[in-house]
């Protein structure tokens, strides 16, 4: 491979070249350069693969968009699913959101396949474990949405179910009660927006952050619905978010049906809407795994190795409701 500016090679080597090693590690290539030259060495498809990363990583250069680890990372994840075929690979060029502070692309075949369902449908599903970028892709669509004036606002609800711990009584007004069921929303909204207009834009009611016990009897038009940690919804819950939707309203529904924390013998919502409306034209499902991990690399395996274990266990009507999401093949439709 052969590069114009040398200027540019060294964010494209990294630090030391450790973008370099990483790749080699990764696609089992060894990799030498020389002035502007770059040297791929190994069988044809891992050559290939490797060449794939690198143009995908300077054509970003190219952009101004310097990568760092994650960057590599996800470039490579990428190669991986075109090496492979994977069909959530999308038959365009990779999907981006714009929001004003940058654009933000997949890093994976299946976030790829997510934000052209989100672009494309007016209801979403996104089904997978942590770490996979499922709340993260919808509020940013939410926020780009907000900002192009395709919508009036964001609406962002969770249902407030502890995670195996009671929390007993919260001090303070109603704000303050359910802020610590929704940091994870107020985090991923300050990643897009500046901090005065997160604040600006609550305060005017552009940006609404609501627990899912006060969406009933509501009608949620001109707006974009974000339900996350949709697993610990009842079918009644579910039933009534999804029945919220007016005109011109666009919904993301997320969650992981292997991390249910209602209690035990509890039906979750999100396994029941997926097993009942998989099959309605206009709504859109995309199914994240392991792969598409895009945390530190541990949570991949520690996702990857439950997996295997409650693949092992007795399957009792109990537990078959709880893992269901990973016996549906939930594919874009």
């Amino acid at each position: 491979m052969q590069f114009e500016d040398n200027a540019l090679l060294p964010l494209l080597y990294g630090e030391h070249d450790r973008h370099l090693a990483r790749i080699e590690q990764r696609c089992g290539v060894r990799l030498a350069s020389r002035g502007n030259r770059l040297t791929i060495t190994g069988n044809s498809e891992r050559t290939g693969m490797a060449e794939n990363v690198l143009r995908g990583l300077w054509r970003g250069i190219e952009r101004g968009q310097a990568p760092g680890a994650s960057e590599v990372e996800a470039a490579i994840r990428m190669a991986e699913g075109e090496l492979e075929q994977d069909p959530r690979l999308p038959l365009q060029d990779v999907p981006q959101i714009r929001t004003r502070r940058g654009a933000i692309a997949p890093r994976t075949p299946a976030q790829s396949a997510y934000m052209e369902t989100l672009a494309k449908h007016e209801m979403v599903f996104g089904i997978g474990p942590a770490g996979t970028g499922k709340t993260y892709l919808a509020v940013a669509q939410g926020v780009a949405l907000l900002q192009a004036g395709r919508v009036d606002r964001i609406v962002l609800s969770r249902p407030a179910v502890e995670a195996g711990e009671r929390l007993g009584f919260l001090p303070g007004d109603m704000k303050e009660k359910v802020d610590p069921y929704l940091r994870p929303l107020y985090d991923a909204l300050h990643d897009m927006l500046p901090a005065e207009q997160v604040t600006r834009r609550l305060a005017a009611g552009e940006i609404e952050i609501a627990p899912l016990a006060f969406m009933r009897g509501r009608t949620l038009a001109h707006c974009f619905a974000i339900l996350d940690e949709a697993q610990n919804t009842t079918p009644a819950q579910m039933k009534m978010f999804l029945t919220r939707m007016g005109e011109g309203t666009r919904m993301a529904i997320t969650g992981d049906p292997s991390q249910v924390d209602l209690p035990y013998g509890q039906k979750s919502g999100l396994v029941e809407a997926i097993s009942i409306l998989r099959d309605v034209p206009g709504i859109g499902f995309t199914h994240f795994d392991e792969r598409d991990v895009v945390r530190h690399p541990l949570v991949g395996r520690i996702v990857s190795a439950y997996g295997k274990m409650e693949g092992a266990r007795p399957a009792s009507p109990e537990a078959r409701g709880r893992v269901a999401g990973k016996e549906l093949n939930v594919t874009g439709k």
